[in-house]
């Protein structure tokens, strides 16, 4: 891969800071939820100070709940700890416009303790290390993020005044491939396309999906840490957008009975001087390098216990049921959409689709873990079950987790993820799981008072 151009060079900002077409930087990290933290800096003070120093926030945020709540059990943040602050420091390769806000830029930060040292828990660090381990070998990933959302014809505050319930999709029916169905919402995502394309992304294309309402712009691929920020702001971003069409759409993973909204990721890997590695024509399995078999046997060895990692949230598990084109079997198969992994392209762009996440995944955590994965099926060698070229969801692989409990004591206990991102970070996850299934133990649904208020 060639090296990392930004969108926006420090000295195309400075120009334009000082012909009053910028006047505010967001600088800003993904936090553990895989949302957008940080703070907006006057341009000037921007490039003056905090470009060359980083500035401060809260540790608290890679130890909140959703709601940002303080809770118990993280080691880096606590009432004890006196909840200090961490710097931000923005990475100059990531420096962008904000084509949706007049007069901004943005950045992405790294996380870091007043020593230097970085913030291990930080879901772009966890990343990075991983990168490294793939760069010992000569490696770097490729990567792309397929994210669906729905597009809702109300605001986001009536949407939260009606608890959720009878928003109007902006589709009425089954809007897959239509065209005249994506029409009806096309002012809005022709406003995503060429802002998010303005911010420096190379945009594919769009189109409808199952569910009502249901879209997917596609962005080309990248090296996996520009695709982890790009994913991170256009995320935000076509939230932003939405909340300016006086729309809302949402990423969450199961919003109904319906299709859930999806995030396939596929990942390849090129070696030093550019040449796909898991491509060999004269490989089974439609030209599958050795080091590809390996990377996908690891994928399967490890799917279950870093589980978490691509299904963070209680409702990620809601995805996961037959017949709905998102996985129960942990099993691969060439072009087979019932799998939680698929084969697809051929010659240099052989690749895997990883269909477990949902559009709810930080991406950052979901493709460390598939490297770190791979990198375990590499290093012991191991071999590549045959393929499932029928219907994955009547055969007898192993099953995905069914819940967010369950994916939470597979990572906890699993040795494998201990000794890929270590305690730290493993402990860091487990209570952020933990916290996520007290809140939902506690919590009293309009299921329950349906079906109990009455009639039990």
């Amino acid at each position: 891969m060639a090296m990392r151009t930004p969108p926006l060079s420090v000295e195309e900002l400075r120009g334009l800071v000082d012909l009053g077409e910028i006047d505010t930087v967001v600088l800003a990290f993904t936090d553990m939820q895989g949302r957008l933290q940080g703070k907006r800096f006057a341009a000037r003070f921007f490039l003056t100070e905090v470009l060359p120093h980083g500035t401060e926030g809260c540790n608290y945020l890679l130890a909140v709940d959703a709601d940002m709540n303080t809770v118990d059990g993280y080691a880096m943040s606590s009432w004890e700890r006196g909840y200090g602050d961490f710097a931000l420091h923005g990475d100059p390769a990531t420096l962008r416009r904000v084509p949706w806000h007049p007069g901004t830029a943005m950045i992405t930060a790294d996380l870091a303790w007043h020593d230097g040292t970085p913030v291990a828990a930080s879901p772009r660090q966890i990343l990075r290390r991983q990168l490294d381990r793939l760069a010992e070998r000569g490696w770097t990933a490729c990567v792309g993020t397929e994210l669906e959302f729905m597009v809702f014809k109300d605001t986001y505050e009536h949407a939260w005044s009606a608890a959720y319930r009878g928003l109007t999709p902006a589709n009425q029916y089954n809007a897959d491939y239509s065209v005249l169905a994506t029409g009806r919402v096309e002012p809005l995502l022709r406003r995503i396309r060429n802002e998010m394309g303005a911010a420096g992304m190379t945009v594919e294309s769009a189109k409808g999906e199952c569910n009502l309402g249901q879209h997917e712009i596609a962005f080309r691929y990248a090296d996996a840490l520009t695709t982890c920020d790009q994913h991170s702001v256009y995320k935000t971003g076509a939230k932003e957008i939405a909340a300016q069409e006086g729309m809302a759409l949402t990423f969450m993973a199961k919003y109904d009975e319906r299709e859930g909204n999806s995030c396939h990721i596929h990942f390849s890997l090129r070696d030093g001087d550019d040449r796909p590695v898991f491509a060999d024509p004269a490989g089974p399995h439609g030209g599958m390098s050795a080091t590809m078999r390996h990377f996908l046997a690891g994928q399967l060895a490890a799917l279950r216990e870093l589980s978490l990692l691509h299904a963070p949230n209680i409702n990620s598990y809601k995805r996961f049921r037959p017949g709905s084109f998102a996985p129960t079997a942990v099993a691969w198969g060439p072009d087979n959409r019932t799998c939680a992994l698929r084969v697809v392209g051929h010659g240099p762009s052989l690749r895997m689709e990883n269909r477990l996440p949902g559009g709810d995944v930080n991406p950052y955590l979901a493709v460390a873990g598939m490297i770190a994965a791979g990198l375990h099926g590499v290093d012991h060698r191991l071999e590549l079950p045959g393929p499932e070229t029928g219907n994955a969801y009547a055969g007898d692989a192993p099953r995905v987790p069914a819940t967010l409990r369950d994916a939470a004591a597979l990572w906890r206990e699993s040795r494998l993820a201990r000794d890929a991102f270590g305690d730290e970070v493993v402990d860091h996850y487990a209570t952020m799981a933990r916290v996520e299934q007290d809140a939902y133990d506690s919590a009293v649904t309009d299921w329950e008072r349906f079906r109990s208020f009455e009639r039990m």
